[in-house]
């Protein structure tokens, strides 16, 4: 595990926002964690990104309201940061199986729109590790999806578009490749 104290810091800062359910806050988190991912290619900063992204989004949709999951979520937060205080790696990833366990538990539509939302959550965090320049194949690999989810996520976001990845014009090119051989 990488930058322990950044993940401390983004699960204390989530336990917050989980209390106020605060989805904006969560968002954020998620997108700090993201950026630290793409840096270490570390599949905690990968999970917990995951994850805070989507207890965002049940909480902004309103699928949080089931008093037992938020007992049980804060509950595997806590062990979580236990372990990261004791560098009990094992320990934090059970405590992170805990959390999705915790999140699975609840039954019926609102337990297949929950599978929904970190399936959807993997590809978006993907999209985002990929636009930091971290090679499709690498991250597809990083979040268990395949490359299609995350080149058809990706080619409905403006990843391509960014200044950096156009290439030249035809006409440009030609005319570059006559210079150099001049």
């Amino acid at each position: 595990m990488q930058e322990r104290e950044n993940i401390q810091r983004i699960l204390e800062s989530a336990k917050e926002a989980i209390k106020k359910k605060d989805s904006l806050k969560l968002k954020e988190l998620s997108n700090q964690t993201v950026h630290t991912a793409s840096i270490t290619h570390d599949p905690d900063n990968i999970a917990i990104a995951v994850i805070v992204y989507s207890l965002s989004k049940l909480i902004e949709r309103e699928y949080y309201n089931h008093p037992e999951l938020s007992k049980d979520i804060i509950s595997s937060i806590d062990y979580s940061l236990v372990a990261l205080k004791k560098k009990d790696e094992i320990g934090f990833k059970r405590s992170l199986d805990l959390i999705r366990k915790a999140i699975n538990k609840i039954s019926g539509n609102m337990r297949k729109y929950i599978q929904d939302v970190f399936r959807k959550a993997s590809i978006n965090k993907a999209s985002k590790i990929y636009e930091h320049g971290i090679s499709m194949e690498k991250t597809a690999s990083l979040l268990g999806i395949t490359m299609f989810e995350l080149a058809s996520y990706a080619g409905q976001t403006e990843i391509s578009d960014v200044q950096e990845s156009k290439t030249m014009d035809v006409k440009s090119r030609i005319k570059l490749a006559v210079e150099m051989f001049r």
